[in-house]
């Protein structure tokens, strides 16, 4: 994979104090108790489209900032649960998010603890916006769109060249490839549709379905 051994321990290391991954022994991991919640969520990328809903214009707000954040290793695993489920920041110092996931709230609420909210913070649904406006621009949705033309045309090329590549180099790049695409979408936000084009998100997500039947066609051949 021509992946460097030294960063790939460094990493390690770091996942390991995290939680995310353990060591069973010398040379070998696992994932860890804070990974397995995260691991779970990053193998559903494929349900994206069927983790949302109508919006019905109310929002999800989340109260931490009372918290503090001297705790700086605390407040990466807080904002980390955040982004991933496309929470935003407001200037008042809440984080909101369209209330359009499927899940109920008791649900939402346990999945970000589980992955590092505190258990202190204040989870609110079916919030009501006197103005939302400033909300509504949280997220930079000419950006996102075009994040999700740029995976669709990245996948689109790879299957062009993936016939006149070499085994390896083809299994290469399919993994190199999907895991980023994979990664764009678990840290999608799933707006609604009134913020952002979802049929061109459930395009990429479609499109990468069949660059992971490719990816594990070439991944076949290896020997």
């Amino acid at each position: 994979m021509d992946l460097d051994g030294a960063a790939m321990r460094v990493a390690l290391g770091r996942l390991c104090r995290e939680g995310i991954a353990r060591q069973v022994e010398r040379g070998l991991y696992a994932i860890g108790p804070e990974g397995a919640v995260l691991d779970r969520r990053a193998r559903g990328w494929g349900e994206a489209p069927q983790r949302v809903r109508e919006w019905n214009g109310r929002w999800v707000i989340v109260l931490a900032d009372h918290l503090g954040r001297s705790d700086r290793r605390q407040v990466r695993r807080r904002e980390r649960a955040l982004t991933l489920y496309g929470f935003a920041a407001t200037a008042a110092g809440g984080w909101v998010r369209p209330d359009n996931l499927a899940e109920g709230l008791p649900d939402l609420a346990a999945e970000l603890r589980a992955i590092g909210l505190d258990g202190d913070a204040t989870v609110l649904g079916d919030a009501v916006a006197l103005a939302d406006d400033g909300w509504r621009g949280l997220w930079p949705a000419a950006a996102i769109e075009a994040g999700y033309r740029f995976w669709i045309a990245e996948m689109a090329g790879s299957l062009a060249r993936i016939p006149a590549l070499s085994v390896e180099a083809a299994a290469r790049e399919t993994l190199l490839l999907g895991q980023s695409v994979i990664r764009a979408i678990n840290r999608d936000p799933l707006l609604p549709a009134a913020l952002v084009d979802v049929p061109l998100r459930d395009e990429m997500v479609a499109a990468m379905r069949g660059y992971d039947d490719a990816g594990k066609a070439c991944w076949a051949r290896v020997d």
